[in-house]
């Protein structure tokens, strides 16, 4: 497990293609000083870039998620700066091709709750607690709160969790459809390591590509989202996980996806699906 940053505040460790990502201040309930932020924005975009991680966990020590900001520790930056680095993050976690699996234990308040519902799966023990408590603080949302709860709870419910502030369990996070699932406490930690191995067995690009259209969907008309159904298939096509799916399913074996493109690379002369690259050499001209 490699530590991030000079605190050791962000824990990274990388096992069977799955990367897990542990805030590490459980004495302040993994609340984050902006230096963390900056930190797990950079890591966010290392994870989106590295072709080995497959899929990404996310969660917190010491049985705490996260509690937002860390508002006791001084900081004489501008909050518009500090604004860049929330959207920076918020940006980097919704658009990563890698899935993203949040395990919530304890806490998930504020900024720390929105960084739980920006990855697309959520799993919580029954005695997480979640609020939108920015209210309370004299603040409206950030970290992408005011995008993701409309669209996942509407925004009558999401009015209601923003303006009150208020606290809830497990429970009524998952009726509200903020939780994917509930599992206790000493079985969080396998129900998620096989969750996370499932997803990294999938095949990269085409997930990828789902969770991409599906976040653009949200915006887009019917027509838009058939348009990039269209194009996202014909790149599915273009790898070696579409025709391994089929020989697997033909052998009656599991497939061994692996994301690899399968068209000829152009070179030697040669364009991909074994046209002459114009061009391409001196002598061809």
């Amino acid at each position: 497990m490699n530590a991030v940053g000079s605190a050791g505040e962000l824990l990274v460790a990388d096992h069977d293609g799955i990367r897990t990502v542990t805030l590490n201040r459980p004495h302040r309930k993994n609340a984050m000083t902006w230096a963390m932020w900056r930190d797990l924005a950079d890591v966010l975009r290392d994870t989106g870039l590295d072709r080995s991680v497959r899929a990404l966990v996310l969660t917190g020590a010491g049985g705490a998620f996260c509690s937002g900001a860390d508002i006791s520790v001084p900081d004489a930056r501008h909050p518009m700066d500090k604004m860049r680095i929330f959207s920076d993050l918020a940006l980097q976690l919704h658009e990563l091709p890698t899935p993203a699996v949040a395990k919530v234990t304890g806490v998930a308040v504020g900024a720390g709750w929105n960084l739980a519902l920006g990855c697309d799966l959520v799993v919580a023990t029954p005695e997480a607690t979640f609020a939108q408590i920015f209210a309370r603080r004299g603040l409206s949302l950030d970290l992408g709160g005011s995008w993701l709860l409309p669209k996942l709870i509407g925004l009558q419910q999401a009015k209601r969790l923003a303006l009150l502030a208020e606290t809830i369990d497990a429970a009524r996070a998952e009726a509200l459809g903020l939780v994917t699932w509930i599992v206790a406490a000493d079985e969080i930690d396998g129900f998620t390591d096989d969750l996370a191995a499932r997803l990294a067995a999938g095949p990269p690009v085409a997930l990828a590509q789902t969770k991409a259209l599906l976040n653009e969907g949200a915006d887009a008309t019917l027509r838009e989202a058939l348009a990039g159904e269209s194009r996202a298939q014909g790149v599915n096509f273009a790898t070696a996980d579409a025709p391994e799916a089929y020989a697997a399913f033909a052998e009656k074996r599991a497939p061994g996806f692996t994301g690899a493109w399968a068209l000829p690379r152009a070179g030697n002369g040669d364009a991909p699906g074994g046209a002459k690259a114009v061009g391409s050499r001196k002598n061809d001209q």
